[in-house]
């Protein structure tokens, strides 16, 4: 089916009423993820800066602020409720109680109307903590987004931390000292004090994770340090552990304007009743040498040149994704891959092979703003980032990364965040 008419028949799903919505899995581990297709653009970040990672620290009054869009024009009555996880992100089967001092669940109050737009949605803001709930512990959190009394049945789920200040964590990132590594990875090495946290058994009650750009599908996890005293773990260059690929700098457009052609936007039409984005055809960067290029690390951010207030005045469209490619790449399935897509291989931001035009193709709906993406190789059904197909992977790529440093004590029921640290590497 040709790209434009399969998502002419999913609109018309849409417009239909007809939506795909499922409960929470099966399996213990629960991810980001959004369970009802008619929620779009979902962004959890700290109340200050659009751009930060979904962290919070205990007592300090800072505040997470999640958002989200419903396409429709109906504002339907929706809750959150929280559910605590240990360090593999399963439920740690603590009450409610135990970590959260307010009520299990709370009403989200805060929505608005998109103004003006092709596309209508209810836009849904939710700050905390709040008035409503405060956190008791740290750890791992999800925060489920549902209707009143069916928290198994979300509409979204999403990832954040609740960290304490027990533990001084520091990090740095250079390129790999190991020769097969060395031009297409970083390592870090990492240092963990817990002279305050009279840890009895430093090399068993110490877990280590390290996120890169903010995404779980290549995070290291469960990391053991090299090195331990008493009062000091280290991480350092003994074997691969702590090595990622440095992959490339992003590849990004902006649509913050239906009127005028930005930088990779090729034409924008209107079919009367959504917008449609064709970007420039990708290139292939496999073999092409590093050159930097400013970005935001895989995240995007909403906006519109065209309005005033891009919560609800930014449109959404359908972007079309074209990656030249002489042969399909057998053995697996190309992704398109970002934050907008939770860095999950979805049937959604499949790119499908077209024999005729020598190309993949993908479409995705988007709400107006700037987008960092790549494109995910995927073998096997499984999202890995060893092969690098048509991205390269260059150790001076600029990348930040996230150390999360967990403890669980010998007879604790649950794992605490005892630190973290956020590092930048200097690109080039």
């Amino acid at each position: 089916m040709h790209i434009r008419k399969l998502v002419t028949a999913v609109s018309l799903l849409f417009s239909a009423g007809m939506i795909y919505m499922s409960a929470l899995p099966q399996s213990r581990v629960i991810s980001n993820t959004v369970y009802d297709s008619r929620v779009k653009t979902v962004l959890l970040h700290s109340e200050s800066w659009n751009l930060s990672g979904p962290v919070l620290e205990m007592d300090s009054g800072q505040k997470l602020m999640l958002s989200f869009d419903l396409l429709g024009t109906t504002a339907e009555n929706l809750w959150y409720s929280f559910i605590h996880c240990n360090k593999d992100w399963e439920p740690s089967g603590l009450f409610v109680s135990d970590f959260i001092d307010g009520f299990d669940e709370n009403q989200i109050e805060t929505y608005t109307r998109s103004f003006n737009t092709t596309v209508k949605y209810v836009h849904y803001v939710l700050s905390f903590p709040n008035e409503n709930i405060r956190f008791n512990i740290s750890g791992n959190y999800i925060i489920l987004i549902h209707k009143p009394g069916e928290p198994g049945q979300p509409l979204l789920a999403c990832r954040f931390m609740v960290t304490e200040k027990l533990a001084a964590v520091k990090a740095s990132v250079r390129r790999a000292d190991m020769g097969e590594f060395r031009e297409t990875h970083q390592q870090l090495e990492v240092s963990v004090s817990i002279s305050g946290a009279r840890v009895a058994d430093p090399r068993n009650e110490i877990f280590t994770s390290v996120l890169q750009n903010g995404r779980w599908d290549n995070a290291k996890t469960n990391l053991k340090a090299d090195f331990v005293t008493p009062s000091e773990l280290r991480y350092t260059s003994l074997g691969t552990g702590n090595l990622f690929y440095g992959g490339n700098e992003f590849r990004q457009f902006d649509i913050r304007s239906f009127r005028y052609q930005s930088e990779f936007v090729r034409d924008v039409t209107y079919d009367g009743s959504i917008n449609h984005i064709n970007l420039t055809p990708s290139e292939n960067r496999e073999f092409k040498p590093y050159f930097y290029r400013p970005d935001f690390n895989g995240k995007y951010v909403v906006g519109v040149q065209e309005g005033v207030n891009p919560s609800i005045d930014a449109d959404y469209a359908m972007v079309y994704f074209t990656l030249p490619a002489t042969l399909k790449i057998e053995g697996g399935n190309i992704h398109i891959a970002g934050e907008f897509t939770r860095w999950t291989p979805l049937p959604e931001n499949l790119m499908r092979y077209n024999y005729e035009t020598r190309q993949y193709e993908g479409a995705l709906m988007l709400k107006q703003g700037w987008y960092n993406y790549e494109y995910l190789f995927v073998p096997g059904g499984q999202a890995v980032n060893e092969r690098r197909w048509f991205e390269g992977s260059h150790y001076e790529t600029e990348n930040e990364y996230l150390v999360l440093v967990y403890y669980r004590a010998r007879n604790s029921r649950y794992d605490r965040l005892i630190g973290t640290v956020l590092v930048r590497t200097q690109a080039g």
